[in-house]
């Protein structure tokens, strides 16, 4: 085993400040739905709601710059290598004890499943918000210069909805996939810490 720099500083400081801005935005926003949470009041929450998104993009221009910058934007490349066998080890195998298909390696922190769920994230998700949730902001001026009709709204306030429901799925099975490495919480202790220990043969074949 070796012990090695697998996450940057600003890689785990985007990480969690991304996180955390995506949890409050999420608790913010179900408030103002009334979906059943009463944190902040109405008003509130709609300001910290709007406040919390400018900041995220805010953040996500950083990171894009930061991704392009250092070439770490292909870790999030899909590849179909190993994609059978990872379903089959987070179905099945893992209770099993079945070891792990794919080793991290520097050049390559995720496996398959992981590249396919975080670039559903980034190419889907995150601009299906942005794009609904600019629209909704800039609703009353859209409406007003183009005549939008009342109707078009409701269909981006469900859109909205439907994409902070994705945002969920994608956060539980973030937190689950945390814990499945050498012990629960290996893979959290080196997204604060940057460290991880690797096997020495560890690789990822990418062609």
């Amino acid at each position: 085993m070796r012990r090695v720099v697998l996450y940057e500083g600003f890689e785990r400081f985007w990480h969690w400040a991304q996180a955390l801005l995506i949890i409050t935005m999420m608790l913010t926003g179900f408030e103002v739905r009334g979906l059943g949470l009463h944190l902040f009041g109405f008003q509130r929450a709609v300001a910290l709601h709007n406040i919390l998104a400018v900041t995220l993009l805010v953040l996500i221009v950083f990171a894009i710059f930061w991704h392009v910058t250092t070439g770490e934007w292909r870790q999030y490349i899909p590849t179909r290598k190993f994609l059978r066998e990872m379903i089959a080890f987070y179905v099945t195998g893992i209770f099993k004890g079945a070891p792990h298909p794919v080793r991290k390696h520097r050049m390559a922190k995720l496996n398959p499943l992981q590249r396919l769920a975080y670039f559903g994230f980034k190419v889907l998700i995150i601009p299906v918000q942005v794009t609904s949730g600019a629209l909704y902001y800039y609703y009353p001026n859209l409406q007003h210069t183009l005549g939008w009709p009342p109707a078009s709204l409701w269909v981006i306030a469900v859109v909205h909805v439907l994409g902070a429901f994705g945002l969920v799925a994608f956060l539980i099975g973030h937190v689950y996939l945390t814990t499945t490495g050498h012990t629960p919480l290996t893979n959290i202790k080196a997204m604060l810490t940057g460290w991880e220990e690797l096997e020495d043969d560890a690789y990822f074949d990418e062609t």
